[in-house]
């Protein structure tokens, strides 16, 4: 026998959401800085709903973090995002190239 995909998934969603709440405790969500971001120079591409569903690594003081997300918004560098765990939902700026397309099935 083996074991529901949705629940696995679920359990995954916890496990994750436990991690990214262990992390929150480490310091703050770092975000990149107005000059990293230089919106001055590059164009901002606000993407409207639905949003796409991405894997980012963002950061917690030290803490580094692989989490589901919404892509929200993006530079050419940069990726504006948003996840949730516990309740909490949390925004940050990470590098593009800190972003990748998630699968279809997961969840954001």
């Amino acid at each position: 026998m083996g074991t529901s995909q949705r629940l696995a998934e679920h359990y995954d969603r916890r496990s994750e959401e436990r991690l990214i709440a262990q992390s929150a405790a480490a310091g703050p969500l770092q975000s990149l800085t107005k000059r990293e971001l230089a919106l001055d120079r590059h164009p901002v591409t606000i993407y409207p709903r639905p949003h796409r569903r991405v894997k980012a690594w963002v950061r917690f003081g030290p803490e580094a973090v692989h989490v589901y997300a919404k892509l929200l918004r993006s530079t050419p560098t940069a990726a504006g995002i948003e996840f949730k765990a516990q309740d909490q939902v949390y925004r940050c700026w990470v590098w593009g190239n800190a972003v990748e397309v998630a699968d279809v099935d997961s969840q954001a």
